[in-house]
């Protein structure tokens, strides 16, 4: 797991006390691509979390977004999020 993939994976955890959580990195995938060049990653994240009932999908990435704060500037290039509640996942 990559250092950066940790501090996302830290900074939901804390943020979200989430049931399940999995980050991956993905920026394999992507090198040469025009918006990895200056070195940011792209990351899918899967969160499923009771902090987001009753939250709005947009909300939900905002949240997101919100809990991993400069690293959205530093870090990553892009971000795939599957936010749900556990009621959810459960469906």
């Amino acid at each position: 797991m990559s250092s950066r993939q940790e501090r996302i994976q830290a900074a939901l955890q804390a943020a979200f006390a989430p049931r399940r959580l999995e980050v991956e990195d993905d920026s394999h995938r992507h090198a040469g691509h025009a918006g990895a060049r200056d070195g940011r990653g792209h990351f899918n994240v899967l969160i499923v979390a009771e902090a987001f009932a009753g939250m709005a999908p947009l909300a939900r990435h905002r949240a997101v977004y919100a809990a991993l704060g400069d690293m959205m500037q530093t870090d990553i290039h892009a971000l795939s999020i599957k936010a749900r509640t556990p009621a959810e996942a459960d469906a």
